[in-house]
Parts: structure tokens; sequence; C-alpha cells
């Protein structure tokens, strides 16, 4: 259990933002303690769990800073920052939406939701006080403006197959699509499955220091007694399709609505005991990508992707 904790961390921790320019207008809902669409008084005050009121469109600029859909600039009023948008006021800087959907401020995507009194209604703030009343640890999704990735170039020369501190990319975001369910969103997790009818897709942030560099996606699939601290179970012919996506995935994906392959990158017999590179290419440097692996044969694999001896599933090496 430790170790799940630590990788939520790790990828968590290095998720990058998404750059932008111009306007990019999007919807919120929330989830974690409190859950629902954030929908707008007519003061301008954002609420959570008010079935009276509309879902509230809001806007953010290139300098992260946000209005609604009335042209009016949202704050963080002191002393307690509730997040409200009001007439005549300087939006505060500094929100941005990460490649996975998340609206964060200050790099952070945590919020706090606290109950109003009214209607099932909770303002939003970003820290908790004591003028506060019950209040729930909340994230918010906003509906667009992730940005989408510029396809990678390919490169004729791999990067290593050996995972050593600053020189690999983590997945930030697994998501699972099972055309069985292709209305069900199952969220990011924290194992890679190929089946028959679920196939997964791996977000990956590409930090801006990554320019100039070379990117390789590996495939690590070790045999069952070299791993520490992660497991994998495996059946079938190993035949598994990777494709690159046209857009990054969020927790709200599903089969159906699922991005389109950009680029197929052919299929691969996996097998246990090996590395893979199924492509090289220049990094997408300050971009988010999105990969897919998907059943090519009868293959039948559950993984729980670790960076820990010896590294098990999707990762991109940087050379």
């Amino acid at each position: 259990m430790k170790n799940f904790y630590t990788l939520a961390a790790f990828a968590a921790g290095a998720n990058a933002l998404v750059p932008r320019g111009g306007s990019c207008c999007f919807h919120l809902d929330a989830s974690g303690g409190m859950t629902g669409s954030v929908g707008q008084l007519s003061d301008g005050q954002n609420r959570i769990g008010d079935n009276s009121l509309s879902p509230a469109q809001f806007c953010i600029s290139s300098d992260g800073s946000i209005t609604d859909g009335n042209g009016r600039g949202c704050i963080l009023t002191p002393p307690t920052t509730q997040f409200q948008c009001d007439t005549g006021a300087t939006p505060t800087p500094g929100f941005s939406v990460s490649s996975s959907g998340m609206l964060e401020f200050n790099g952070s995507p945590d919020f706090i939701a606290c109950e109003t009194g009214q209607n099932g209604g909770a303002n939003i703030h970003t820290t908790n006080s004591s003028a506060l009343g019950q209040c729930e640890k909340i994230m918010l999704n906003a509906d667009s403006c992730s940005a989408p990735p510029a396809p990678p170039a390919p490169t004729s020369n791999n990067c290593q197959t050996t995972l050593t501190s600053g020189n690999f990319e983590f997945p930030h975001l697994i998501v699972p699509i099972d055309s069985k369910s292709p209305d069900t969103a199952f969220g990011t997790q924290f194992n890679g499955t190929v089946t028959s009818t679920i196939s997964s897709i791996f977000n990956f942030d590409i930090p801006q220091s990554d320019s100039g560099k070379s990117c390789s996606l590996v495939f690590f699939f070790p045999e069952l007694k070299d791993l520490v601290t992660s497991s994998f179970s495996f059946s079938g012919d190993g035949q598994i399709d990777f494709a690159e996506l046209s857009k990054p995935a969020d927790t709200k994906t599903t089969f159906n609505n699922a991005p389109s392959v950009s680029q197929d990158l052919g299929d691969i017999t996996v097998s246990p005991g090996h590395s893979f590179v199924v492509s090289t290419f220049s990094c997408p440097a300050g971009q988010a990508v999105a990969f897919e692996m998907k059943n090519a044969g009868s293959t039948n694999l559950n993984f729980f992707q670790d960076f820990n001896p010896s590294p098990i599933g999707l990762f991109i090496t940087v050379c």
C-alpha cells in the first residue's frame, strides 16, 4: 500500500501545466468530497451542489486570470479566499488548466468546498480557515482547454532502455477504456490493462527542459521474479498495438469519447524479460502527449505501472 501512495505522489508532483495562448472557455465539475457542476449566483458567487443553478462558463487568459460568462473578473476574496466573480474586479492571476484537465491555482489542483446552508450549495475556496463552516477537499475538472500535443517528429536513434534519475518521463494519467462499457469513465488508475475489450491510454507531460532532446516510447516488461514492488498477470499471444492519440485523455474519457488515433505505431509481440522500443521522436517539450495500448491478438495483460526495480510499464526515456 505504501508503494501506491508513493507512486501517486510522484505522478502528481511531476504533472506539468499546459501552456496556452489567448483565451479558452470551459465549465467546471467538482470531484472529491463534494461532486457536481459549478453554478453561479446572480452576484457572481460560484457554488457546488445547488441544483437550481445552471453550469457557469469561465474563460482563462494567457496570464492565468479567469473571467465568467458575464465578463466579470474572478477573484479570491480576502480573508477566506472564496472563488467568486465580481463586476469591475481585476481577476486574480495564477490559474491554469493541467494537461489532464484539472483547474489549478499556483500549480495546485486542491480546492475546498464549504457548506453555505442555502439550497445544499457550497462555496469554493483555496485555503481552509476557522471562519469557514463544514468543508471538504475537492478538485475541479475543466471540460476543455487542455492543449493538444503537436505530433512528435520521428528520429532514427533510440534512447536508452534503462531508467535513471532525470532521463525518463512517467505517465501522469493511466485511463482504461472498455468497449463493453462504452460510456463508463473509469478515471485514472495505477494499472495498465490490455484485454479483448479493454485498452489503456497513457498521458505524458514533457517538460520544457527536454527541448532539443530525443524521446523514446519504451515498454518495460520484466520477468515476475525480478519485480520488488509490482506484479502482473499475462496470457495470450502478447500482440499489442501501440498508437499515438490526437490529444490527451482525462478522468472523464470513455471508449465512446476517447481521442482519435493520430498515428498508429504498429504491433509488437511482448513477452516477459524484455524491453521494447515502440517509437523514437523529437521530444515535444512543454506539451502533453498520449499513447494507447490495445489488444492486437489474444493478449490479456494487467500490470502495476512502477519505476522501482525492475521497472514495468510504458515510459518515455530521454536522451
